[in-house]
């Protein structure tokens, strides 16, 4: 300072020392967002809300419409025989005998995947006879379905729980009354008993799925009823009240699923996760269509002589009812879980 009191004097002093303070304070409002937006409330902007930015709507925190949460990622399809499609057999390739999960070109995936444009692949790898276990180990020398999704899956649709209480055995027990099986109804005991299993392993299922992929929307379905309760069937020695009873079962058995995914939804409400799990209720899905009806949506017997058992399609959709099925899940992603989706 001292060239400027030599030739401007204390006065200018002064001033230069004026200015050199009146610049700090200036140029930071100026040149620094972050402090302009702190003093005056202007030039504030959400990362991502500058002018021409485009927001990723998974890595915004905001509400998604339903099909948004559904499609942002990849869609894979999981579960048992009424998800890989046994019974709507329509190709040659369809009766492979070496595709030991039995997935058929009619399987409701098919007409879902169509339904919805997704921003990665999708995947169909739902197996025959799999039960809860067999989602998490592995089936048909196949990799378990579990390790089929990720992080990046967007969307999963799921049946599962018809073989962990044994239903092909007990239509089997309904169907074939020999000498020395029990009768139809007195299987009771029998499934009450395997329902109280699944009451703990389809819990823990859906956990593991939600954690290997945290925000995917997961559909469970819950399964169809087979009869009408009004007639016999076609000779199949199911008696009318042996109708009405495999009906009452298979309520039961959606009544267990769908309360595992309310539960299940909730926890993952509780922790504000991303994701949802979510029950399609099928149990109507064939009303008018049942076993022996004009149009059935369902199989009704096929027997094996030579091995005095049921084939593998009995009692499981047809090329029909897999395409009712796909229906109510497409509504389902459309509709969403009934609460916002971030």
């Amino acid at each position: 300072m001292a060239w400027v009191r030599n030739r401007f004097g204390e006065r200018g002093v002064a001033v230069a020392l004026l200015l050199t303070l009146l610049a700090l304070a200036v140029v930071p409002l100026v040149a620094l967002p972050a402090a302009r937006c702190k003093i005056f409330g202007s030039g504030c902007h959400e990362p991502g809300s500058e002018p021409g930015a485009r927001a990723d709507p998974v890595a915004t925190e905001r509400a998604l419409s339903p099909i948004e949460a559904a499609t942002w990622g990849s869609y894979v399809a999981l579960g048992d025989s009424y998800s890989s499609g046994v019974g709507s057999e329509a190709t040659v390739s369809d009766h492979n005998p070496l595709d030991r999960c039995h997935r058929t070109s009619k399987a409701y995936y098919h007409e879902v995947s169509k339904a919805f444009q997704f921003a990665k692949d999708s995947g169909f790898w739902a197996c025959s006879g799999a039960t809860t276990a067999d989602v998490l180990t592995g089936k048909g020398g196949e990799p378990p379905q579990i390790n089929r999704i990720g992080p990046e899956t967007s969307l999963v649709t799921l049946s599962i729980g018809g073989n962990d209480v044994g239903f092909s055995k007990v239509l089997a027990g309904c169907v074939v009354k020999l000498p020395w099986s029990k009768d139809c109804t007195r299987q009771g005991e029998d499934i009450a008993a395997r329902m109280a299993e699944l009451r703990t392993s389809l819990p823990d299922l859906l956990d593991k799925i939600t954690a290997k992929a945290p925000r995917a929307r997961v559909i469970v379905m819950g399964y169809p009823k087979a009869f009408s309760e009004v007639s016999g069937v076609d000779g199949d020695n199911i008696t009318v009240s042996d109708q009405r009873w495999l009906n009452g079962r298979a309520h039961d058995l959606g009544k267990l699923i769908q309360q595992s995914a309310v539960e299940a939804d909730a926890r993952i409400a509780a922790r504000n996760g991303r994701g949802s799990v979510e029950f399609v209720d099928a149990y109507s899905a064939f009303a008018g269509h049942e076993v022996g009806s004009e149009e059935p949506y369902m199989n009704g017997l096929a027997l094996n002589l030579s091995a005095l058992e049921a084939e593998p399609r009995s009692y499981h959709p047809t090329a029909a009812g897999q395409q009712a099925l796909a229906g109510l899940f497409v509504e389902q992603i459309k509709k969403g879980p009934g609460r916002p989706l971030s």
